[in-house]
């Protein structure tokens, strides 16, 4: 094995959870922003699922995460998650997470959309995935055998005789190798390459455009879930507006005073997320403005139920107590990513990845609520212990290269609004095979004109591998829906790509090859 130890690329509860439970193996852990900032853990409204209710058990949990999924969320990972999930409240409560307690001093458990028991652990009301952040930068920081590697964006994996062994890091102009003998990704998800998201800037998709290239297997690509509350207010991302405020009594209402989720599913208000989005979706086709109307849960709860989500409001001149709030669908989670196994493990010798960016089959074609979190806290916990049994040779080494040029900054800007609506406007919450097709040869066309050592070439590709999976899949399945194929079909099936069958699947809708090779 060549020199390089292990090294994490992100900073977010994935990244620094698995960097705790790593300790005290020495670990360098990549941030491209600092520590706190970028992340999507950190802006986490919704809070994390644990079957510790009374009346509850890991059984229920992993039945209601089954169900969700649409028939493809793998049976014995969900009940895995669900079994672990009581330990990870208790490990975070050790770091000093303090989470909300009812009035006899217990853990408060709410109730999200599609989970049939309260059991969602809050803490601060809606900024659980504040305090948790804290928690662990706290940690991370007093911690000797963590190293934060900032100022440098992570561009790809080097690979040599089947295995990764480095990162290619760009810095502006500069360009660098850093050795490594195990990688994990913990990079986060794709929503920035849609005009609306709830997600940070720095969630683009790289890592998976990283591990496509490199060669690692990709599963579910086409499952985006759009959050179907985001505060439209013309911010950018868009400040979401957390299930929990339906849990707790808001109403989905149109223009005309109906309240329309009544007529759309049995659970109204608190359908499946995909249901619930694509309600308000055709709310807006039709001209009939939907609103939240939180106003009974912010002038008759406790003001410090939803601290965060009032602030916003105030800030944009909306008294959420006596106003309804105007929202519009925004994409917000990925269930498609890179395929790991129980252990973390991609189908790439030495790339472990752990969150949004992985493809566990536990999320399936629709996320349940609050189970982002705890997926990666897990499964942090899993690569932590499959790490800890491995000799590595000594820390990573920085190697420089060559400078790259300077990049068009200016039309990549113009490029990436063209990119981002198309994936809103032909691969959001309704598709079909025109649109799609139309986006895929837009996206080839783009990325026939950058050099690949651009971040913008990574977003292409991703968009690019989204609508071949999503042109792939000839029904229509949890987030996935299309126009053209409005059935679900009776056999469940993933889709699975790696970047050769990428090129050639794709190959078949543009009538000509995808236009990006690998930059390492």
């Amino acid at each position: 094995m060549s020199q390089g130890g292990i090294v994490i690329i992100g900073a977010g509860i994935a990244g620094l959870s698995t960097a705790l439970r790593l300790a005290p193996a020495k670990v360098t852990v990549l941030a491209g922003a600092p520590l706190g900032e970028g992340s999507a853990t950190a802006w986490a409204q919704g809070g994390i699922a644990s079957a510790i209710g009374p009346e509850d058990r890991p059984e229920f949990h992993a039945e209601d995460t089954v169900k969700a999924g649409a028939g493809l969320v793998d049976p014995k990972r969900a009940l895995h998650l669900a079994q672990k999930a009581p330990g990870q409240i208790t490990w975070l409560q050790k770091l000093g997470v303090e989470f909300d307690v009812d009035s006899h001093g217990q853990l408060a458990l709410g109730r999200e959309a599609a989970h049939g028991k309260h059991r969602i652990v809050h803490a601060g009301g809606d900024g659980t995935g504040a305090a948790v952040m804290q928690a662990l930068i706290r940690l991370a920081q007093k911690t000797p055998s963590i190293h934060i590697l900032t100022g440098w964006f992570a561009q790809d994996l080097r690979v040599e005789n089947g295995a990764v062994t480095g990162i290619v890091l760009v810095n502006g102009v500069r360009r660098a190798v850093l050795s490594a003998e195990a990688v994990v990704l913990a990079t986060g998800g794709i929503g920035q390459i849609y005009a609306c998201t709830t997600n940070p800037g720095a969630a683009c998709g790289d890592g998976l455009a990283m591990a496509a290239r490199a060669g690692a297997e990709m599963a579910d690509l086409e499952f985006v879930q759009f959050h179907p509350t985001a505060l439209d207010i013309g911010k950018d991302p868009m400040p979401l507006l957390t299930e929990a405020l339906r849990g707790d009594g808001a109403i989905l209402v149109n223009s005309e005073g109906e309240r329309f989720m009544r007529s759309e599913h049995e659970l109204a208000e608190l359908a499946p997320r995909d249901v619930v989005a694509r309600a308000i979706w055709r709310q807006l086709q039709e001209g009939l403005r939907p609103v939240l109307d939180a106003r009974e849960c912010f002038a008759s709860r406790a003001p410090d139920k939803f601290p965060l989500i009032r602030e916003i409001c105030l800030q944009a001149g909306i008294d959420p107590a006596h106003q309804p709030l105007p929202l519009a669908p925004a994409a917000h989670y990925h269930m498609g990513g890179v395929v790991v196994d129980e252990k973390g493990r991609s189908t790439l010798k030495g790339l472990w990845v752990c969150g949004e960016a992985a493809c566990a089959f536990i999320h399936g074609a629709n996320r349940l609520a609050s189970n982002s979190l705890l997926e990666a806290l897990v499964y942090s916990q899993n690569i932590a212990e499959d790490l800890a049994g491995k000799v590595f040779t000594g820390p990573p080494s920085l190697r420089q290269m060559p400078d790259i040029p300077n990049p068009d900054v200016e039309n990549e800007k113009e490029l990436r609004v063209e990119l981002r609506r198309l994936m809103y406007d032909r691969l959001g919450l309704v598709r079909e095979k025109e649109g799609m097709t139309e986006a895929l040869k837009r996206f080839a066309e783009i990325a026939s004109t950058l050099s690949p050592h651009t971040r913008l070439s990574s977003q292409l590709l991703v968009a690019g591998m989204i609508t071949t999976c999503a042109l792939m899949r000839l029904e229509s399945r949890g987030a996935h829906f299309r126009l053209d194929y409005p059935k679900t079909s009776s056999i469940a099936k993933h889709t699975r790509l790696t970047f050769s069958s990428f090129r050639k699947n794709a190959a078949s809708y543009l009538d000509a090859a995808w236009p990006v090779e690998n930059a390492a």
